[in-house]
């Protein structure tokens, strides 16, 4: 029997990474005053030499919230006009603050609204031209071209962010090194069935088998992971089945991945291949990531550990195709505790049971809460 963890966002956070959507952007606003002015931000936003008491007042800006308090003030003190939905200062003669790209404005907003996911925005945009039928063919065109644009634009930034980060991270990590080993040694029950091969423990009609090997599937950017290597030993290894940064063989794979959508048969049926250039299972084709998986899960069968993938739509065609899998023998998660009553398990298996057509199976396959465990933070 084989072993697939598949490691999310979740899994960066929980090492105290600032690598989530939440993070990315709110970087973006809190460097506005020194970055504002930059090719990078100049291309998203547009704003005015002349007119800078927004982000040069005593207010400093955490957030896009902290922005569009600053700009209400700051309008009302000098007689601008301020349209609050359309995040737009403007007077007479100058615009002040606007947003050049529609796409980052939405995700703002969204972020701002305490929940935010670029990539399924993303789709609901392709889905709402797509099905604008007041709109011309080429008209159509022009909104996808520039939804993409757009788009590309966002997934630069995001990049950008993120190689900073990582930076960061190698650092971090050498300085945590004594945190980690006090880490494994406090929470043994997580890692021994990750880097333990004599471990057997199997949930299903507390059957045993014996387990040969173990795939860590990342759906990170990240190589976070590879810090634990030192305890792997034989029998393990990594997929990065979305890319790594900084990895030219390797391109970072951003877009979506449901071709279980209804309405995806319509987009590929518009016969234009703009509406597919940002959809995963394609990007999946640039190199061999994919194909590996597939080979793992069909030469035996494995159990399942998820940490840290929330399981959303975006990666519904890969998870069902995992999941769904005859091969596939249970599904266990290791959700996020936010307080002694409060955790997120339940919200997990909401988004697996959509990448289940058979929801007898889904019962079958996933593992019940009093058999799960909270993925705890693994460095304070």
């Amino acid at each position: 029997m084989n072993r697939l963890v598949i490691i999310g966002n979740g899994f960066d956070l929980a090492h105290g990474l600032p690598t989530s959507y939440r993070d990315f952007i709110d970087d973006f606003w809190k460097n506005f005053k020194d970055k504002c002015k930059s090719d990078e931000y100049q291309n998203l936003i547009s704003t005015h030499d002349h007119y800078n008491g927004y982000y040069n007042g005593v207010n400093q800006i955490e957030n896009f919230n902290d922005l569009k308090v600053n700009l209400e003030n700051y309008s009302k003190e000098n007689g601008h006009f301020y349209d609050s939905n359309a995040v737009v200062c403007r007077n007479s003669h100058n615009t002040i603050f606007a947003f050049k790209s529609d796409f980052f404005k939405l995700i703002n907003k969204k972020n701002s609204e305490n929940w935010v996911d670029i990539e399924n925005q993303y789709y609901k945009q392709l889905k709402i031209i797509a099905k604008h039928r007041s709109l011309s063919a080429n008209e159509q065109k022009e909104q996808v071209v520039l939804l993409n644009k757009e788009f590309e634009q966002v997934k630069s930034l995001l990049k950008a962010y993120l190689i900073k980060t990582i930076n960061k991270k190698y650092n971090w990590f050498d300085l945590k090194n004594n945190e980690i080993e006090d880490h494994l040694k406090e929470e043994p029950n997580i890692w021994e069935f990750l880097f333990d091969k004599k471990n057997k423990e199997y949930y299903e009609n507390d059957v045993n088998l014996n387990l040969e090997d173990t795939l860590f599937l990342s759906f990170n950017y990240t190589k976070t992971i590879e810090n634990y290597s030192s305890y792997m030993g034989n029998g393990f290894s990594c997929n990065y089945i979305h890319g790594e940064l900084n990895n030219e063989e390797l391109p970072i794979i951003f877009g979506f991945g449901d071709e279980m959508d209804e309405h995806y048969a319509d987009i590929e049926n518009l016969d234009d291949n703009e509406y597919l250039k940002n959809f995963k299972s394609i990007q999946y084709l640039e190199h061999s990531n994919y194909k590996n998986l597939y080979n793992f899960i069909e030469a035996e069968p494995f159990q399942v550990f998820i940490m840290g993938h929330s399981c959303g739509l975006s990666d519904r065609t890969l998870l069902s195709m995992i999941f769904e899998n005859e091969n596939c023998l249970s599904v266990k998660v290791y959700y996020y505790q936010m307080s002694k009553y409060s955790d997120n398990y339940t919200e997990i298996i909401q988004n697996i049971s959509r990448h289940f057509k058979d929801k007898k199976m889904l019962r079958n396959k996933v593992v019940e809460k009093m058999h799960s465990k909270p993925l705890v933070k693994f460095i304070g």
